[in-house]
């Protein structure tokens, strides 16, 4: 059958076809959004602008997505979505862009045209219609991300937590009218702590490094700094180290403005009631916040105060990637959002110090007279006075430790910080003091609770060791372990009651009443009417690190233990078993932690160490290494130290961050660059890591924009 004009239905059919597809070939916009799935697209602003959650560094950008029409209302910038990844230009089937995996994202903003020249698949959901990611957070990640080397993805993983349908769906409380301005109270002790108050009621962007005195009084004072800033109507911050610091500052928050006027953030909360807090912070109904390091990217809405407690803690230094540091992170936040800061602690950093040296923030200190009165008696005993102390030699005390205890038990409880935890940790000849080693790799001898000699090293048990210096055959502990020394304190002081606090069980508080009160470094608890006494031991243990950090790192944790203990005017003392002559014992003993720092910092400028310079590590196998920083483009004048084998862990112990992998042999290298070049170097860094990504070329190279540890 033909038609009129000759010709057949199926050729016209044909016809309309390939004008159809010449079309479609043709068309003008090729960044048009096509959907997959052919659906209608929204009428204004079809593109979905998105970052994925990938966190490789070649995939550090955005990414484009149509927005279907029946997604156009919930498809809003800030709010979960769900995309399909990974779709190459192979799975375009007539204009429709099909396959790739799902993975989550957020939307960054909504556009009219996409840059992208191709079609776009379409968001495959969206997973919630709340805004999470607002502008300024957004800016602050992005922030974060250069300054540390790493990607988009990985630091909004650490700002906003996974969301939890249920807590979505309840409604936040209303928020509660601005609070009265509080009286300074104990802030009346620093010259410039009531004018600091009255400057963040203002709405001024006051910025200090508060060295506490010792004593209870610092949670109620950090309070008080926050209720003065939610009293002009803007909100506050605070970030501390642990959860215990977290409790008591929340206590005295609600002591001070009732429930209701602040949320605590932390990993304990739950995922539910962290979720629930974290987005009654974000609608604006709560404008206080407190928590642990997580806490620091809190959204709180006009950010009047960022205040950051003891930032030399180690836990404030976010263990994943790309390992930012709540310091840089809040000084950031003050910077950008015209906060105010107090950086506080009994003690004061190097980067503190600089800070203040810089003029970017003001000292706010006691005057000498009022730290004399607070701070405890502080007493040294020597190398040369163990040597001549017969009970020292012979016992886990030396005198000097053993009669301030027993006085200090006369009126309250008694601290004793043991620098190690565990059973004796490590052992030497009693005759000749050699450190006692394996037999096999010469690594140190550790004592377990059933006797047995192990090697701290490889793990092997040593049957009958025999010192090879003098033959000895008899040890003695050089640092003892917190459960051994409690033992030993037992036996010394039969009707005391003897409490350990370490990693394995960690107290918060102790009664006022007489105990030895044993426990590591930070994980002391807090004694009623304070300490009578404190005994610092093993103070060469810590002083011995070999570490860039290890004297200012030791100041802190004896004053973060000292300054539980009751003043000098009620009988408070310490003792710290250390050479006087060392600038942080001298330090401790004089209660001037800020002078220490400025001379730390002093030293630190002439031989060119953070925080004067700005390092980054680069660790991997040795070749992986070699060919990255052959191949970074680094700033003018950086210098590279190293490369240097990396030491392994020790057989048994568990994987740290950065901890090589079994059986493989690391080099660590470390680059140094002037001030002012830190963004570069990152920058650098970053480059190089991308692009031996996406030649995938050799092994992991793990990059660190400032580590903590230099060795």
């Amino acid at each position: 059958m033909s038609s009129e004009n000759g010709r057949s239905p199926g050729a016209e059919g044909e016809q309309l076809a390939l004008i159809r597809e010449s079309v479609r070939r043709a068309r003008t916009d090729p960044a048009r959004p096509r959907t997959w799935r052919g659906a209608a697209l929204a009428a204004e602003l079809p593109v979905a602008r998105v970052v994925v959650n990938k966190g490789v560094l070649h995939l550090d950008r955005y990414f484009d997505y149509a927005v279907p029409a029946d997604m156009d209302a919930d498809a809003r910038p800030g709010v979960r979505v769900r995309v399909r990844f990974g779709a190459g230009s192979h799975t375009v089937r007539e204009g429709r862009r099909e396959g790739g995996r799902l993975i989550d994202g957020f939307i960054v903003e909504r556009l009219a045209e996409s840059d992208y020249v191709g079609p776009l698949a379409a968001l495959a959901q969206v997973l919630s219609p709340e805004p999470v990611l607002t502008p300024e957070l957004l800016a602050l990640a992005r922030a974060v991300a250069d300054r540390y080397a790493g990607s988009l993805a990985d630091v909004l993983q650490l700002a906003i937590p996974p969301r939890n349908a249920r807590a979505e769906s309840r409604p936040s409380p209303e928020p509660l009218p601005p609070p009265e301005l509080p009286e300074p109270g104990t802030w009346r002790r620093y010259p410039e702590g009531p004018a600091f108050l009255t400057a963040l009621a203002r709405g001024a962007g006051p910025r200090a490094v508060w060295t506490a005195l010792p004593g209870p009084h610092w949670p109620a004072e950090t309070a008080t700094a926050m209720a003065a800033t939610l009293a002009g109507g803007r909100g506050a911050l605070t970030v501390l180290p642990d959860g215990r610091a977290v409790e008591r500052l929340d206590e005295a928050l609600t002591a001070l403005l009732g429930p209701g006027r602040h949320v605590v953030l932390t990993a304990e909360s739950g995922p539910e009631k962290r979720y629930r807090q974290w987005l009654a912070v974000r609608r604006g109904s709560v404008r206080a916040v407190v928590g642990t390091r997580a806490a620091m990217f809190a959204p709180v809405r006009d950010l009047g105060l960022v205040a950051l407690w003891d930032d030399g803690d180690a836990a404030l230094s976010d263990q994943q990637a790309p390992q930012p540091h709540a310091r840089e992170v809040l000084l950031q936040r003050a910077r950008t959002e015209g906060a105010g800061l107090l950086l506080g602690g009994h003690t004061c950093t190097t980067e503190a110090a600089q800070l203040v040296e810089t003029g970017f923030a003001r000292p706010l200190t006691a005057p000498r007279e009022v730290v004399r009165a607070a701070a405890p008696l502080v007493r040294t005993v020597g190398e040369l006075d163990e040597v001549r102390d017969a009970a020292a030699r012979a016992a886990r005390l030396p005198s000097v430790a053993w009669e301030a205890a027993r006085e200090g038990l006369r009126h309250g409880p008694v601290l004793v910080q043991v620098p190690r935890r565990g059973y004796v940790p490590r052992l030497a000849c009693e005759r000749c003091r050699e450190a006692a080693r394996c037999s096999a790799c010469a690594g140190p001898l550790q004592a377990r609770d059933s006797g047995d000699l192990l090697c701290g090293w490889c793990g092997r048990t040593e049957e009958r060791w025999q010192c090879p210096e003098c033959g000895g055959r008899r040890l003695r502990a050089t640092v003892v372990g917190h459960r051994r020394t409690a033992e030993e304190l037992g036996r010394a002081f039969p009707a005391v009651p003897v409490r350990t606090s370490g990693r394995d069980h960690v107290l918060s508080t102790v009664p006022a009443s007489p105990a030895l009160v044993v426990s590591t470094p930070g994980a002391e608890p807090v004694a009623e009417g304070g300490y009578a006494a404190a005994l610092l031991l093993d103070g060469w243990a810590l002083l011995g690190r070999p570490d860039l950090r290890a004297g200012e790192e030791a100041l802190r944790l004896w004053m973060t233990a000292a300054a539980l203990v009751r003043g000098a005017e009620e009988g408070g003392t310490v003792v710290v078993t250390a050479a006087p002559e060392l600038r942080p014992v001298q330090a401790l003993v004089r209660w001037d932690p800020a002078g220490h720092a400025v001379r730390e910092l002093a030293d630190r400028a002439e031989l060119g160490f953070p925080p004067v310079s700005r390092m980054a590590s680069v660790t991997g196998r040795p070749a992986d290494v070699a060919d990255l920083l052959s191949g970074a483009r680094l700033p003018d004048g950086a210098e590279v130290l190293g490369p240097v084998p990396l030491t392994p862990p020790p057989s048994g112990s568990p994987r740290r961050p950065g901890d090589p992998p079994p059986g493989e042999s690391w080099d660590r290298a470390l680059v140094r660059v002037r001030p002012g070049q830190g963004g570069a170097l990152a920058a650098a860094l970053k480059e190089a890591v991308t692009a031996r990504l996406v030649r995938r070329e050799g092994g992991a190279v793990r990059v660190r924009v400032d580590p903590p540890d230099l060795g």
